[in-house]
């Protein structure tokens, strides 16, 4: 049918910060709304976003993404200064609340993935304390022992 309106095909980036799942023991998550430009927000659907080395905080109870990169494509211009400015996050009160009082406990409030795929760009955050170093050895040698086990079954077949 021809009257039917067109589908816009949207492709998906992943643009997930790696290094949460090495660096942090991760406790629960939950997704918040990012206060984006429109620039932004259409580099960000086309991938040319990057979560490495942000973090998020609290000012004036209300949070904070600090220092994730969005960098320009072609035809999309974005300042030098607005590449790694700071976006409020928006989130209900009452998970503002909860994640206030695990910030209070010590807690750090990690960005693991910006989504892209529904109408709106959201961020899903998570909970989580910071490994040690022993943490981080121990967790590579069960994967190594997960790893070696798995060949052991596949070479014995």
């Amino acid at each position: 049918m021809e009257s039917m309106a067109k589908q816009k095909a949207t492709t998906t980036k992943r643009i997930s910060n790696r290094r949460a799942r090495h660096d942090y023991q991760l406790e629960d998550s939950l997704v918040a709304g990012i206060q984006l430009s429109g620039a932004e927000t259409k580099a960000l659907r086309h991938g040319h976003g990057q979560l490495r080395g942000a973090f998020v905080t609290l000012k004036d109870n209300e949070l904070w993404l600090i220092n994730a990169t969005i960098s320009p494509m072609s035809g999309i211009p974005i300042s030098e200064a607005d590449q790694t400015r700071s976006r409020k996050l928006l989130v209900k009160r009452s998970e503002l609340k909860r994640l206030i009082s695990a910030k209070e406990q010590g807690r750090a409030i990690v960005p693991l993935e910006l989504l892209t795929a529904g109408r709106y760009i959201k961020l899903r955050l998570a909970l989580g304390r910071g490994k040690k170093r022993y943490d981080k050895r121990e967790t590579i040698k069960k994967r190594t022992t997960k790893i070696d086990m798995a060949r052991e079954l596949r070479n014995r077949n």
